[in-house]
């Protein structure tokens, strides 16, 4: 007696009443409770599965000296439970019989099915050993653009790995592959017409990674947007700004517009502007400017000579224009904060009077 396919009234068990030896949507009522008992006992088993794998394989692994098993068992545990749970609905579905427009259906979905965890059970493992033997050595590496394209390369990977599954999944279904990815190219050149955007923005990423205007953890500027450069896409570029908010640039910006790397400039300019009041005298003025270039000059944290200047006649000041330049790797608001109290200190100590707005009124007398 064959329990397993038991579709006839002689296969059934004499123990069983005669309410489930009657038919239902074309199978015995038998079939029907036996079919979901292996869907129910195959989810039991899946889940003591997963627990074992848990509670015990894992903890074998991590007594070895090696990762890469137990990255392995992190991977491999999914897809192997949902190998036997699909194995078990194909084998419930099988003992019963519909008509053949949906047995064929169903035997094409179960094969599609099957092929699709296979593909993900290889990805699974080809990535555990990209993880445990490939990153490490990049992480060591030098050179930070394999650390840019490391991610890149995996998604890539992987998505032409599901690629090759799907197509191998639909040729094993039965389906005219060649005939599909023909269409596929037909619909792809009108999807193309309708993405350019998103190919003008794969097209920038490839650029950021051949041209490397800049890399991550640099701050730059673009379009106004000023930031540290967090992650570097295929797509697109995300920036920290300074007020700590998260901004999604589309790489195609950075081939149409120019960026300004912030990182790589050896110093940074700062321009002072100060007006003194039209009562300074000559010798004042002059004394004024010769205060401000030893203040910068004895400043450490500055670079090369400064550039003064009595440059303006304002309407209600005189003004001295002051450039100086302060090493890259000082922090800017701490050297600005220096040298503008010293300036403060010395011209308050010199009388050299600061200039504000103010208006005089003169009263013609009738």
């Amino acid at each position: 007696m064959n329990f397993l396919l038991a579709t006839k009234l002689s296969d059934i068990p004499g123990w069983v009443p005669d309410w489930a030896k009657e038919e239902w949507y074309g199978n015995l009522i038998f079939d029907w409770i036996y079919s979901i008992c292996i869907v129910i006992g195959a989810i039991i088993a899946a889940k003591i599965l997963y627990w074992f794998i848990g509670k015990y394989v894992k903890m074998i692994t991590a007594k070895t000296k090696t990762d890469l098993d137990d990255i392995l068992v992190d991977k491999l545990e999914e897809p192997i439970v949902y190998a036997l749970v699909i194995s078990a609905f194909y084998w419930a579905f099988h003992r019963l019989h519909f008509n053949e427009t949906v047995d064929a259906f169903f035997a094409k979905v179960f094969t599609i099915i099957y092929f699709l965890n296979a593909t993900w059970l290889v990805i699974r493992i080809v990535d555990s050993v990209v993880e445990e033997y490939i990153v490490p050595l990049v992480e060591k590496s030098d050179s930070e653009l394999d650390d840019q394209l490391m991610p890149i390369l995996r998604k890539l990977f992987k998505a032409i790995l599901w690629a090759i599954g799907i197509i191998i999944s639909l040729s094993n279904a039965g389906f005219d592959v060649m005939a599909l990815v023909a269409g596929l190219g037909i619909g792809g050149l009108a999807l193309a017409l309708a993405a350019q955007d998103t190919v003008k923005n794969i097209f920038g990423g490839v650029m950021i990674f051949l041209d490397k205007p800049f890399k991550i953890r640099d701050r730059i500027l673009i379009n106004g947007m000023d930031g540290v450069v967090e992650e570097i896409g295929i797509r697109s570029t995300r920036l920290r700004t300074l007020e700590g908010r998260l901004i999604t640039v589309p790489n195609a910006q950075f081939s149409d517009n120019p960026v300004e790397n912030i990182s790589l400039e050896p110093t940074r300019k700062i321009v002072v502007n100060i007006g003194l009041t039209y009562e300074t005298s000559p010798e004042d003025m002059e004394k004024a400017m010769k205060i401000l270039e030893q203040i910068v000059i004895d400043n450490p944290k500055v670079t090369d000579e400064p550039l003064i200047s009595f440059n303006t006649w304002g309407d209600f000041a005189m003004g001295i224009l002051l450039i100086y330049y302060i090493e890259e790797t000082d922090n800017i608001l701490s050297a600005q904060t220096e040298i503008n109290l010293e300036i403060l200190k010395q011209f308050n100590a010199e009388g050299l009077e600061f200039a504000y707005p103010t208006q005089m009124l003169y009263h013609k007398p009738v």
